[in-house]
């Protein structure tokens, strides 16, 4: 497994970082399990979970996904071997996470979040801690409408103006300074938003921003617009999730088909993947890898991690087939021939899904 280093800190990650929103809801706690043994006996080393998860969030389902994460790592007794992600959701009317009140990334419900995820992992600290989506409403594709995590209407509902980056920068500050975080990291965030934590931290105000954790697939580079810039120049780091756009590029959805058992045929969550021109696109994409002789999920998959600007493609899985294929990616052997292929779809397609 090749690994590199997370933004500017002394964590060496795993290229494969190994997500979890399916576990607590499509996966029992033993398939939990079997996928991260499988991961680290590959040399996968990198978990990302949330407080949020699992997908789709309920709140008869929130937690489960750290608490699994954390009968693992006791099991296992290999805590000091996992490199280990969460988040804090943003700023939400959902009422579950702050025992009945809306949620927004000030101190109080910052300190709620982090304590009950460290009690769900059953650990002391997190290496890395997370924004999961802004306080503020931000009109494009980082939006967290499009992570599945709240609706722009959703943040809305909560009328108190937005928290100042400054004030929540802050606490993150005191949660490394007790210990109970190593780095701080960012999701969903626009260009802007990653510049102003920026110069919050070398302002003084916190820690500096080590990784940024926005999709990006074959159907949604948008990132290469003005984020790549930014993270290149700034040593940020790119977890780039939803390498198969949801599942989208696998072809188990190619012309309209709907397998039972699917996300999408269970939670009709596929909207970020199905918009104008998203199926034409799609398809192309997983014609393409079939005429390379590759699985669609594989070839996605060796796509994202290809990218000089990945610091490490976030895999999830709902069976050990889907996350053999997936770990299977980094041994791909990919050509120019293959990016120019990609290439030529993409200057005529776009961003179908941002």
């Amino acid at each position: 497994m090749q690994t590199r280093r997370l933004g500017r800190t002394d964590l060496v990650v795993s290229r494969i970082c190994l997500g979890s929103m399916t576990w607590g809801q499509q996966n029992t706690e033993a398939d939990g399990h079997a996928q991260m043994d499988l991961a680290f006996e590959r040399g996968v080393n990198f978990i990302d979970t949330a407080e949020l998860y699992p997908i789709p969030p309920k709140a008869e389902t929130q937690g489960r996904t750290e608490k699994i994460i954390g009968t693992w790592m006791k099991a296992k007794g290999n805590r000091d071997q996992v490199i280990l992600a969460s988040k804090v959701v943003g700023r939400t009317a959902n009422d579950w996470f702050r025992g009945g009140r809306p949620s927004k990334l000030v101190r109080a419900d910052i300190m709620d979040a982090v304590d009950k995820s460290l009690a769900k992992l059953q650990t002391d600290y997190l290496d890395l801690y997370q924004i999961h989506w802004p306080d503020r409403d931000i009109p494009w594709g980082a939006n967290p409408t499009r992570a599945g995590a709240a609706r722009r209407a959703d943040a809305a509902a909560v009328t108190d103006p937005e928290t100042p980056v400054a004030e929540t920068l802050a606490v993150f500050d005191d949660l490394v300074k007790a210990g109970k975080i190593r780095h701080f990291g960012l999701s969903n965030e626009s260009s802007w938003g990653v510049l102003r934590f920026l110069f919050e931290a070398e302002k003084g105000g916190g820690p500096r921003v080590s990784s940024l954790q926005n999709a990006y697939n074959l159907v949604n580079r948008t990132f290469e617009v003005n984020l790549e810039e930014v993270c290149e120049r700034e040593q940020v780091s790119l977890l780039a999730y939803s390498p198969l756009a949801q599942g989208y590029l696998t072809g188990k959805y190619d012309h309209g088909a709907r397998p039972q058992g699917s996300r999408t045929a269970l939670f009709n969550r596929g909207t970020r993947y199905e918009t104008p021109n998203a199926a034409e696109t799609l398809l192309e994409y997983n014609e393409l890898a079939r005429s390379f002789g590759m699985e669609p999920a594989l070839f996605a998959g060796a796509f994202v991690l290809n990218r000089p600007f990945v610091t490490a493609s976030i895999v999830g899985a709902t069976t050990i087939g889907q996350l053999e294929t997936a770990l299977s990616a980094i041994d791909v052997n990919w050509t120019e021939e293959m990016q120019a292929a990609v290439d030529a779809v993409h200057q005529r397609t776009g961003n179908p899904c941002p």
